[in-house]
């Protein structure tokens, strides 16, 4: 690893949409294609993501797109906001990257957007980023996430081997939001309904029989569930923290910016207070 990241500034990619398909009633997909995906890759990691940039609503900027030049012309609330997504798929071949996208009516930014894109029109990107696949030689896996988390947990699961043991546990609200995931491993959905997010997970967790060996885990979504099963994982369980890819993708109450404003915080209390915890 060097010393020091690249603060380089990274030039975004542009593509367009090809299609787009409704999975669930709170779930929509975005396939992007176009030369601009010449020379991308995301296949080395499970847990790929790109980060979205949408312009301010009312702004418009001038072709050809020029972060540097937006930021050093424009006020800080005219630059691009950014989402971050996870790569459900990659198609090197036919040069399609496939996104997923929870909608909640018209809440937010990026889901409306998903709902309501076309083919043809134009999205810029940053990326991709990522860290996580599953490692070949940990005797189990453990998958644990919400709706947020859902797309990295089935790239993951498709990307075991056929004899690979492994427990994945996906919170969605309601059973129509269940998917159709192209592995062997059998998924324990759970229904939310009008429970806390990622306390049935929290629960499902606790009660699984872990078997024998070296696990290697994947728990992601709501912050305040994963803070609970890190607890669980790290502290009473004893995990390596180099097994584990816990974090909170987003924070209930907060959009993406100001939990990313406060994410690296968060995370150092949390990891402070949990590493200094006794075992239960």
């Amino acid at each position: 690893m060097a010393d020091r990241p690249d603060r380089r500034p990274r030039k975004p990619r542009t593509a367009q949409v090809v299609r787009t398909q409704r999975l669930t009633p709170h779930m929509q997909r975005v396939v992007l294609g176009g030369e601009g995906l010449d020379g991308f890759s995301a296949d080395t990691c499970t847990d790929h993501y790109v980060k979205l940039l949408f312009a301010p609503e009312g702004v418009s900027y001038p072709e050809p797109f020029d972060v540097e030049r937006i930021r050093a012309e424009l006020p800080r609330e005219q630059w691009p906001v950014t989402r971050t997504y996870t790569v459900r798929a990659w198609d090197p071949v036919h040069r399609e990257l496939t996104l997923d996208f929870v909608i909640h009516g018209d809440e937010g930014l990026a889901g409306p957007w998903a709902a309501n894109v076309r083919p043809g029109e134009t999205v810029r990107f940053l990326g991709p980023g990522g860290a996580y696949t599953p490692d070949p030689d940990a005797d189990w896996h453990l998958f644990a996430g919400d709706e947020s988390a859902l797309p990295a947990i089935a790239r993951s699961l498709e990307a075991l081997p056929a004899d690979a043991t492994a427990h994945a546990f996906i919170e969605v609200s309601g059973p129509e939001e269940e998917q159709k995931i192209d592995s062997g491993v059998e998924v324990v959905w759970l229904h939310r309904g009008d429970r806390p997010v990622g306390e049935a997970l929290v629960e499902a967790v606790r009660a699984l029989r872990f078997p024998e060996g070296r696990v290697h885990a994947f728990v992601h979504g709501e912050a305040h569930f994963v803070k609970e099963l890190r607890r669980l994982l790290r502290v009473e369980r004893e995990i390596a923290r180099e097994d584990l890819s816990i974090s909170g993708y987003w924070r209930l109450g907060h959009n993406e910016d100001g939990w990313q404003a406060s994410k690296r915080d968060w995370n150092a209390r949390i990891e402070a207070e949990q590493e200094g915890a006794p075992a239960a």
